[in-house]
């Protein structure tokens, strides 16, 4: 299961499996910022390839208005994906 809001400070929050599944949604949601964001992903357990295309889709759509993305609470397996990914240069992260 997917989730994906708004949390009480203001951050992006996503819990679960983004997937190719749960892109479309994914995709959706974050259409919607406009500027920079954050996105804490303390509940996320598992990121596609199908996911990290979103990410990058929306950080590079908010860069052109000199925004990004920005990633916390990133666990130690999803952080290992976007090392190997080469996504570690693209965003901050910050790890749990």
């Amino acid at each position: 299961m997917f989730e994906i809001s708004f949390n009480s400070e203001g951050q992006v929050a996503v819990s679960g499996r983004l997937d190719a599944a749960q892109s479309a949604a994914a995709q959706e949601f974050l259409d919607r910022v406009e500027h920079g964001c954050v996105i804490d992903m303390a509940e996320l357990e598992y990121i596609s390839s199908a996911g990290l295309g979103v990410l990058l889709r929306t950080h590079k759509r908010l860069m052109s208005s000199e925004a990004g993305l920005e990633l916390i609470n990133v666990n130690k397996h999803i952080a290992d994906i976007f090392r190997y990914s080469g996504f570690d240069k693209l965003f901050s992260i910050t790890t749990l």
